[in-house]
Parts: structure tokens; sequence; C-alpha cells
């Protein structure tokens, strides 16, 4: 039986590490964990703001999926979509989700982001 999601592994380019730790902490306020020595050696890096970790992997013949993407829940949105704004992210509003406030953005690599907060009443 599933429990709950433990992580999502996103794919990045070789050597794009520190501009994944540029954005993921400095722009979303996350925090860098250490990966265990056997998978540090495959570089990439690990990330997680309370129970939520994301991690990124290096794939050697890397395309940013176009669709694909994890969708982050946030607290005040528009806050968040200026504090992306302000880091150099690009922020796409989009209003196809009944019951939500929400908008897509991607990471120095082109991973795709989708931010999202339930919309009270």
């Amino acid at each position: 039986m599933i429990a709950a999601m433990d992580h999502v592994q996103l794919a990045a380019p070789a050597g794009s590490e520190d501009a994944l730790r540029a954005f993921y902490v400095a722009a979303l306020g996350m925090t860098e964990i250490p990966k265990p020595p056997v998978l540090a050696a495959r570089g990439g890096c690990w990330f997680r703001t309370g129970p939520v970790q994301l991690h990124l992997g290096i794939e050697a013949e890397f395309r940013p999926a176009k669709k694909a993407h994890p969708g982050l829940r946030v607290t005040d949105i528009e806050a968040f979509a200026a504090r992306l704004e302000a880091h150099g992210a690009p922020v796409r509003w989009d209003a196809d989700l009944p019951g939500h406030r929400r908008f897509f953005s991607h990471d120095p690599v082109g991973n795709r982001l989708e931010f999202l907060e339930p919309v009270d009443g």
C-alpha cells in the first residue's frame, strides 16, 4: 500500500548543479540535502522544504520534458510569483484548474514546474 510520496526526481544536464542550487535554494527557498556518497558520485543535487523533496539527477542526453512537471502547493501565491520573477524565472499564470490559482515556471535547465494554491470558498 502506498503511504506517501517520498520525492520527485527531475533530470538535469551535467555541470548544471550550481545553477540548480541557486534556483532551488535562493528562488524557491528550499534547503539542499546531502546525497549518500555512492549517489553523490553521479552528480546532481537534492532539495527539501518541509515534507517535499525534489531530486535533480544528471542525465547524459538531457532534454527537459514539455508536459511532465511536479505540482508544488504554495501559500501566498502572488508573493511567490513575485519572488520567482525577482530571480529571473518566468511566470505564466493559468486559470484552467477550478478551485485553484496557479502558474507555471521553469528552472534554469528548462524543467517545467507548477505552483498552485487552493482558492477558499
